[in-house]
């Protein structure tokens, strides 16, 4: 694990300083695209134990400049065990040595998200999403949902109304009741779709019109 802390703390810290510095952009009428591609976990080797975590080292040791997927994998194991410091630097690390046009900068970006919406870190998960968003072509039905959790949660009330009332726009059947949210979003806790239901309130008390 040296090498987890030696060279990485500098590049989390760098990358920390970059969130919140720009806006999220006005969600648009509709969010049809799955991009499942984005909004799934990432797996370099099967598994989430020691022995796992140990050849995904081995992984980033024998080929730093393309483990990236190793990189993110373990990042998550580390966060999620309560190493969080050196969860983030390793996240900064994948996310520094994956191009700006990567496919896999995304879905980065996506896990990192929550994994720091988890830990508390609501600011800095709504950054990382927004990153996951920006300047992609697809209209991800991740999005709206997701950001209006995360704005909710950053006490920016009126633009979680409108997120969500783009979820509503793109597929009314389904975000018109909140019995529905443990089959639409299985992968969030109570908590987080509880959450969403506060928002779900507040727009349907107050429609906002489109546009």
């Amino acid at each position: 694990m040296e090498y987890l802390r030696s060279g990485l703390c500098g590049l989390g810290l760098l990358f920390a300083l970059n969130v919140g510095a720009q806006t999220l952009p006005a969600p648009a009428e509709f969010y049809f695209d799955d991009d499942t591609r984005t909004a799934s976990p990432v797996v370099a080797i099967t598994g989430d134990d020691d022995q796992t975590h140990a050849r995904l080292m081995q992984l980033i040791d024998r080929n730093a400049r393309n483990a990236d997927q190793a990189r993110a994998q373990l990042a998550q194991a580390l966060m999620r065990s309560g190493r969080e410091d050196t969860g983030r630097a390793m996240y900064a690390q994948a996310l520094a040595s994956l191009s700006v046009r990567s496919n896999q900068r995304s879905t980065v970006h996506w896990n990192y998200g929550w994994d720091l919406y988890r830990s508390g870190h609501h600011q800095e998960a709504l950054d990382q999403w927004r990153q996951a968003l920006e300047g992609r072509l697809v209209r991800p039905s991740w999005a709206p949902p997701t950001l209006a959790l995360a704005l909710w949660s950053n006490d920016r009330r009126e633009e979680a109304v409108r997120w969500y009332a783009a979820a509503v726009r793109t597929e009314p059947t389904l975000w018109s009741d909140p019995a529905r949210y443990p089959t639409l979003l299985p992968d969030w806790t109570a908590a987080e779709r509880a959450t969403l239901a506060e928002v779900f309130a507040a727009w349907q008390a107050a429609p906002p019109a489109w546009p």
